[in-house]
Formats: C-alpha cells, sequence, structure tokens
C-alpha cells in the first residue's frame, strides 16, 4: 500500500481523521484513538458525486498504512471498514475483532 495523494490525517486529543478535499467537498474516514495501539473506525463519509468511485477505499487504504507503519490494530465499527475487512482476508493481522 502506499499513500493516496491528498489525503490528510488529522488528529484532536483522542480524535482522528482522514480527509481528501476535492471540488465536490470533503470526504473523510473518521476515528477514535483508544489506546497508542488501537483506533476505533466509526465512520466513512464520501462527498456527493464522488460515491463508488474508489474514494473510500483510499481513505481505508490511507488507515491500514497507518497501522501497518504504526503498530496499531483497528476495530471497525465504521461499516463500510467493516465490510472491507471481510472481503479482504490478508487484512487480518491489522484488525481487533
Amino acid at each position: 500500500m502506499t499513500a493516496s495523494p491528498g489525503i490528510k490525517r488529522v488528529i484532536n486529543g483522542t480524535k482522528g481523521r482522514y480527509v481528501l478535499t476535492t471540488p465536490e467537498g470533503e470526504s473523510e474516514l473518521t476515528y477514535s484513538i483508544a489506546s497508542p495501539s488501537l483506533v476505533i473506525a466509526d465512520h466513512t463519509a464520501v462527498a456527493p458525486g464522488l460515491e463508488g468511485q474508489g474514494v473510500g477505499r483510499r481513505l481505508l487504504d490511507r488507515l491500514l498504512e497507518d497501522a501497518r507503519t504504526e503498530g496499531f490494530k483497528i476495530i471497525p465499527l465504521c461499516p463500510y471498514v467493516n465490510a472491507q475487512r471481510r472481503k479482504h482476508p490478508e487484512w487480518a493481522d491489522l484488525f481487533n475483532v
């Protein structure tokens, strides 16, 4: 996996999000930091008009890349993240389910 261009990671206390800003609007994947080794992915939203174009997956790929690099596990509370996790058993080491 490689970082997706244009995606910013914003952390504010125990909350974080990956954000992609486009002319259509802002897309984001939000999470809560439960501990240094555990984050809870809780919501993914894609800007209107960009649905089905892989934007959510780009945001998720960035989360997965950071989890692998930084050594944290993900609890997939977000339905999108959880659905993608089920489709990709090769990611099992990154999730705490």
